[in-house]
């Protein structure tokens, strides 16, 4: 198979590994109240577990992305598959809420680290042509997840106590990750480097690590993206919530996160379209500013009609501006580096969702309301925005990867 063609098998390898590996992961709101009424633990504690997943993801991320650079991305995504899979049924068999925090959280949030940098990294490698698009299919695929594994652990929990369904999504994702993640390939570009450039090139080429770690580019991106992501943790976490103290019944209020879900598959696409045709940077700053609008909409949102609507733009909104980080690291680092590089924006995005369910509870228990969550979302927002206006690429493209044509 021609690498034209095997490039597009890195995308659905990458969609299908982000999905069931994000899915795996996020069964756990799920499972929370089977294992509050089974183990006697505080909800709380049971949901701090994905707190602490957030977090485990963002402070192994980057170190992923450069194990990424350095032995490429089948070692590490074959490694954070099996991972996963065997914390997944390790926690199925925690007896303490100490326990299960720390293998839910802390294990089960690293290793899906090791799947969405990498996979992120490696897509934008394998592309020259259509590498916004390439990035947003591989974004939707992990959006599909709510979509997927969170009916099928509905499913088995309704069957099964939860120790039992856990440990069948474990299996589960076993069985789908680990044969996919060996199809996973370094972009040829790496894999069999061109000769080496001279002159102007061989400079661009020669930026360091350490250079490019410094570079305002990157600085401007790490806050951009912690704002961005600070922006929709909140409204993602709490808006359920939110329509439940509106009087919406918690059945109907829960087809909200449904709504704004799919909206976002459509956005991903969308805004790859757009990426390519008018420039990722263009389209990310057009998509923040309006992401910050869309999360003050939900302060006049209390009828459930209103809550489609508003949930249906936001949604599309903010997923679609998400995988516009990886294209422009990669319009403006080195090849090289883009495990790095991609890892060090997730790591800044994962800080940023982490924000979102603590704040949000804090607001509410403060105040009795989510009006100042959704305000403080957009002050954030808009924070995310200003920074993105201020993005100026390099002069030169830093890439030294040979195009891979169409």
């Amino acid at each position: 198979m021609t690498a034209s063609s095997y490039r597009w098998v890195i995308v659905a390898a990458g969609g299908l590994l982000g999905c069931v590996a994000i899915g795996g992961m996020f069964s756990l709101p799920v499972f929370l109240q089977p294992i509050a009424k089974d183990t006697g633990w505080s909800v709380t504690g049971i949901s701090s577990a994905m707190t602490i997943g957030f977090l485990a993801m963002a402070f192994t991320s980057m170190a992923w992305g450069t194990l990424t650079d350095r032995f490429g991305p089948l070692p590490v995504v074959l490694t954070g598959s099996t991972v996963l899979s065997l914390s997944l049924f390790a926690a199925s068999h925690a007896t303490s809420l100490i326990a299960f925090q720390f293998i839910f959280g802390l294990l089960v949030g690293a290793s899906c680290a090791a799947i969405f940098a990498p996979m992120m990294a490696t897509v934008t490698g394998w592309f020259d042509t259509h590498r916004s698009l390439a990035v947003s299919l591989v974004s939707a695929g992990m959006g599909v997840a709510p979509m997927t594994m969170a009916p099928l652990a509905a499913w088995l929990v309704s069957n099964h106590d939860w120790r039992t369904a856990m440990q069948i999504v474990a299996l589960v994702v076993g069985a789908i990750m680990i044969p996919v993640a060996l199809l996973v390939r370094r972009p040829p570009a790496l894999a069999h480097p061109p000769v080496a450039p001279s002159g102007e090139r061989a400079a661009q080429a020669e930026m360091s690590m350490g250079e490019a770690l410094r570079s305002p580019q990157f600085i401007i991106l790490l806050a951009t993206n912690f704002f961005c992501c600070a922006t929709h943790s909140g409204p993602i976490i709490h808006t359920v919530s939110y329509a439940v103290s509106c009087g919406i019944p918690l059945i109907a209020a829960v087809t909200i996160y449904s709504v704004e879900g799919l909206a976002g598959l459509g956005g991903r696409v969308a805004f790859g379209l757009m990426g390519d045709r008018f420039g990722a940077k263009r389209v990310l700053v057009s998509g923040l500013l309006l992401q910050a609008f869309g999360a003050l909409a939900y302060v006049f949102a209390h009828q459930l009609a209103t809550f489609y609507t508003v949930a249906a733009v936001f949604g599309f909104i903010y997923a679609g501006t998400m995988p516009l980080y990886a294209v422009l690291i990669r319009e403006n680092f080195p090849l090289r580096m883009m495990g790095t590089m991609i890892g060090g924006t997730a790591m800044a995005g994962s800080l940023g969702m982490a924000t979102g369910p603590l704040a949000g509870g804090l607001i509410y228990d403060a105040f009795s309301s989510y009006a100042w969550l959704y305000i403080g979302s957009w002050a954030m927002g808009l924070g995310a925005f200003l920074m993105a206006m201020n993005f100026r690429p390099f002069a030169k493209p830093q890439g030294e990867a040979a195009p891979v044509t169409a």
